[in-house]
C-alpha cells in the first residue's frame, strides 16, 4: 500500500449565518455554513418566507386589481335573441 495516501482527518470548527458553532471531524480545519439543524425550517418547524425581489407584494398587488375588477364590473345584460322567420312574418303582417 502507499504511504500518505488519504488526507489529514482532524477537528473541524463549523458556524453557521444564525451564529451557532459546533465541532465536527473533517479534512479541513473550519466551515461556514448559511443553514444549519438549529435555525433549517424542517428541524425547528417554523417556516420563513424569504421574499425575493418584492414578488409577494407584486402578486398582491396584482390580485387587488383583479378583484376590484371583479366588483366594480357591470353586469352583462342577457343578449338578445334574434327574432325567428315567424315571429319575422308576424310582426310585418301586423
Amino acid at each position: 500500500m502507499k504511504k500518505d495516501l488519504h488526507p489529514e482527518y482532524k477537528t473541524c470548527a463549523v458556524v453557521c449565518a444564525c451564529g451557532n458553532k459546533f465541532e465536527t471531524r473533517s479534512t479541513v480545519e473550519s466551515m461556514h455554513l448559511d443553514i444549519c439543524s438549529k435555525c433549517h425550517p424542517f428541524y425547528t418547524g417554523k417556516q420563513k418566507l424569504v421574499d425575493t425581489a418584492g414578488r409577494v407584494e407584486k402578486y398582491l398587488t396584482k390580485f387587488k386589481k383583479t378583484q376590484q375588477m371583479k366588483k366594480g364590473a357591470p353586469k352583462a345584460a342577457a343578449p338578445q335573441q334574434d327574432k325567428t322567420d315567424d315571429q319575422a312574418a308576424q310582426q310585418a303582417a301586423e
